[in-house]
């Protein structure tokens, strides 16, 4: 937990969500060196860290549409 607090400083991005709640958003934020830091709004204590190159590598891969039988049942 104290690791966690260290990370308030940190300017999150949060993604938006397409009904305009704070519910179940992810939020990035770059942290020391080239950390990446993940967290979702309703869960902020947990924090996924990775580094840069395997945060623009996911970019990438999104981006290239990679993901998306992850989500071709979803409700749009």
């Amino acid at each position: 937990m104290a690791e966690n607090r260290s990370l308030d400083h940190l300017d999150w991005i949060r993604a938006e969500v397409e009904d305009g709640s704070d519910e179940h958003c992810f939020e990035v934020a770059a942290g020391d060196g080239d950390l990446i830091h993940i967290r979702q709004t309703d869960e902020p204590e947990k924090i996924v860290t990775t580094t840069r190159a395997k945060w623009d590598a996911f970019v990438l891969g999104v981006r290239n549409n990679e993901f998306d039988h992850f989500v071709e049942d979803s409700p749009r």
